[in-house]
């Protein structure tokens, strides 16, 4: 279970002011022990100048066999971080947003479309009648979402490795490993090489 939380830290920073807190979220265990934590590495303007201290490193934890990364609010906004999720090889990433955003939602589904894996959106429920929280599938599809009414709520949904939902599947047995091999050089053999017309980009 996710819980965020902002913990003030007792160092110093290299001009030897003290550390602000940093926006933090704890993982706890079915059994109710912490098991890891992320830091929030992208902040605001204004949380940086004087309210926050960022983290540094992403987070991986493993829940039955099934891999998971951790974004806060901000974070949306840089895609750099989705995609080293996908790098590492995560098949959800849980991501916490403390905005009223609509736009945010849908960057959210995005990375579920671009990255094919499955992406948790969870929102405060006084937010959700502009864009409720849910769970996004490999290929972009709401697979659940909460009321649009202002109360808490649950999404629920099966994430299912092993799926053979078309859309699931074809997202991640297919278009992700295509995708993976297709950003490590596939196409440097095939580019031309001395070729007038593919050099010459002002004539048909």
């Amino acid at each position: 279970m996710p819980a965020g939380f902002g913990g003030r830290l007792r160092g110093k920073d290299p001009e030897h002011r003290d550390l602000a807190a940093q926006p933090t979220q704890y993982i706890v265990s079915d059994q109710g022990r912490l098991v890891a934590r992320y830091d929030k590495r992208f902040l605001s303007h204004t949380e940086v100048s004087y309210l926050y201290s960022p983290g540094r490193d992403p987070l991986v934890f493993e829940v039955d066999g099934m891999r998971f990364g951790c974004a806060l609010c901000i974070e949306a906004n840089f895609p750099e971080l989705f995609a080293e999720y996908e790098r590492l090889n995560v098949d959800c990433v849980l991501l916490s947003v403390m905005v009223d955003d609509a736009p945010r939602a849908r960057v959210a589904q995005a990375y579920g479309t671009l990255y094919n894996y499955w992406l948790g959106y969870s929102v405060p429920a006084q937010f959700s009648a502009t864009a409720p929280s849910g769970i996004v599938a490999p290929g972009g599809r709401w697979m659940a979402r909460c009321p649009a009414n202002g109360y808490p709520a649950l999404a629920i949904a099966d994430i299912d490795l092993d799926s053979q939902d078309p859309d699931i599947s074809i997202a991640m047995r297919h278009a992700r490993p295509w995708r993976r091999i297709a950003r490590a050089g596939l196409y440097d053999e095939h580019v031309p090489v001395g070729d007038s017309r593919s050099e010459t980009r002002t004539a048909f």
